[in-house]
């Protein structure tokens, strides 16, 4: 089937319908894996960063600043600056459009605190995150698709996007297949915009929703774009003990502290000036020290985060969600009793790499894609480096969707349509016949088996803390897994709801995602931000302050590694330095 539309929006979370609302005037498709107020934003709990200074004094540049720091000085200063200064005006424009942010008495947007988050250059925390209680994402999303239904953008829901269609050097539309009819429908538009999101289901342990699988980023990647610092991946210091499902930071943005087997707070010894609200990288590995020192509850791989001593009333008014978590996932009632937590794979800091208005670039030269965008976890803007700062994922949402959009609408007021190519589905039903075995897979192998494979080895060799021996293991591993996924074999031959042909679909996004991460992680000889090398303990500015770009080779297992310097700005204070807090 064949639709036409002026821009086609893959992924219906925050980035993209954030992008969809500056577009009132355009014909506007959205095409979603999941209904979408499902989508992964909703699962974002803590707030949206902005220095809106509404119960302590803020800046924008404090803001900037504290993300450039974050980041570990990897992130291009530019698009920080951008990040905390626009920061404002989004989040006042979705307070405008509905949005119901928790009050302060006098009626303005409430702020708390949290990670990573300072005032003044980095003298202390700041109240900076404008929350709606714990599920900020969740209000996002609503408030969003309300907009996006008046806007009257079409949705196509559980459509599972397959591939990019370029011609005359532009992105011109997407091939997908419909999942409940398991038929291909081809999408021309004169803008693409992909905002999927991240790839968490590559680890074993994560706080991501079953369908992160890095769709965007690997059709991209195997359409000859690169993937930018791929090794650079979050694993947030709160996850449920074995599940993974995210217990928030705003939990110790209220004042809750992580506990280890002898009853000690032990942040404080660590980092004494932001404790527990130290950046996610350094939590992370202050619990795995803590473990590795023997001092995890009862020896095992896991602390305790104690929110006890906020008291009921506090816990049930401000972290109503994570705390229903708790009592549900593991039996443990947080009122009165310290809750498991472990690190758990989080956020994807790199993916395809964008200018500051969203648009795609493909090359060290910041080459553009004409009518190819990205925002949200599938992009990378750089701006969060090598180290996310919490609720500054929903900035970079609101923030850089809403440029992307700004910008398609320029793009489509000054285009016309690309033509699309000759047979533009021919690759993804090659695709799909393979999978499903008619006479082109000798078939046997289980995509489930893979799939545990990869999480394993991820888990236990690309996880907080890394070293070249056990990535080269893994890298051995996914070659062969690659090998594996070619011979796959379902039991499902249908059309109709075929969940398991989509999951196999899946798995091969993830394999792609997965290449390029461990890739540039054993190419990057140091360690910075979440990418922390026992092997390479030091950062090293003179070698390594540059971004990685990965391309997929025409052979199996062929990566190609190139690297773009990181953008500065000309002011002595986001001059790189070490990281103290």
């Amino acid at each position: 089937m064949y639709q036409k539309f002026d821009v086609i929006i893959i992924g219906a979370g925050g980035a993209g319908l954030m992008a969809a609302m500056q577009l009132p005037n355009a014909s506007v498709a959205v095409l979603t894996k999941v209904y979408p107020t499902r989508s992964h934003t909703g699962a974002a709990q803590g707030g949206v960063a902005a220095a809106l200074g509404n119960q302590e004094e803020d800046h924008w540049k404090w803001h900037m600043y504290d993300t450039v720091k974050g980041g570990d000085y990897l992130v291009d200063q530019p698009a920080a600056e951008i990040l905390a200064r626009d920061a404002i005006d989004a989040v006042y424009e979705l307070e405008h459009r509905g949005l119901p942010f928790n009050r302060t008495p006098d009626g303005r947007i409430d702020q708390r605190r949290f990670g990573g988050h300072t005032r003044n250059f980095g003298e202390g925390p700041v109240r900076r995150s404008c929350y709606a209680a714990d599920r900020t994402g969740h209000m996002i999303l609503q408030t969003m698709y309300q907009s996006s239904i008046k806007n009257q953008v079409r949705f196509f829901n559980e459509f599972l996007v397959l591939d990019l269609i370029f011609n005359e050097g532009r992105a011109c539309g997407v091939v997908a297949m419909e999942i409940r009819s398991g038929e291909i429908h081809t999408f021309h538009a004169k803008a693409v915009m992909f905002a999927t999101g991240g790839y968490g289901r590559a680890w074993r342990v994560t706080s991501n929703a079953f369908a992160c699988m890095g769709d965007g980023m690997s059709i991209a990647y195997r359409r000859g774009i690169p993937l930018q610092d791929m090794e650079m991946y979050q694993f947030h210091p709160t996850g449920i003990y074995k599940v993974g499902v995210l217990l928030s930071e705003a939990a110790r943005g209220e004042g809750g502290k992580l506990l280890n087997d002898k009853g000690e707070y032990f942040m404080e010894r660590y980092m004494p000036t932001l404790k527990d609200l130290a950046p996610r990288d350094i939590v992370s590995r202050c619990i795995v020290q803590e473990v590795n020192e023997g001092r995890g509850i009862d020896g095992k791989d896991y602390v305790y985060l104690d929110v006890r001593h906020l008291g009921a009333k506090a816990i049930a008014e401000k972290l109503p969600d994570i705390t229903d978590f708790a009592r549900n996932y593991l039996g443990v009632e947080p009122i009165t009793e310290p809750v498991p937590i472990q690190p758990t794979a989080h956020y994807a800091m790199g993916g395809i790499p964008t200018d500051l208005d969203g648009r795609v670039v493909i090359d060290p030269q910041w080459t553009p894609m004409p009518g190819f965008y990205a925002a949200g976890e599938v992009a990378c803007v750089s701006v969060h480096g090598a180290n996310r700062l919490g609720t500054n994922s929903l900035v970079d949402l609101i923030v850089f969707g809403r440029r992307a959009g700004k910008d398609m609408a320029r793009f489509i007021a000054e285009n016309d349509h690309a033509p699309l190519p000759e047979n533009p589905e021919a690759y993804s039903r090659d695709m799909l016949d393979r999978l499903l075995d008619k006479g082109k897979s000798s078939g046997g192998e289980s995509a489930a088996r893979i799939r545990s494979t990869l999480q394993n080895e991820m888990n236990d060799k690309v996880f907080v803390e890394r070293e070249e021996k056990g990535m080269l293991s893994a890298l051995d591993t996914l070659d062969g897994l690659q090998d594996a996924y070619k011979k796959i074999q379902l039991q499902d031959k249908g059309k109709r709801f075929n969940t398991e042909l989509v999951e196999a679909i899946e798995l091969g996004f993830l394999l792609d995602c997965a290449e390029a991460t461990i890739h540039g992680a054993i190419a990057r000889k140091e360690s910075r931000g979440a990418h922390y090398r026992l092997d390479y303990t030091k950062r090293d500015d003179t070698n390594w302050l540059k971004h990685t770009l990965a391309y997929k080779g025409e052979k199996a297992h062929d990566v190609r590694l190139d690297y773009k310097d990181v953008v500065l700005v000309d002011d002595p204070i986001f001059k790189p330095k070490e990281r103290k807090y």
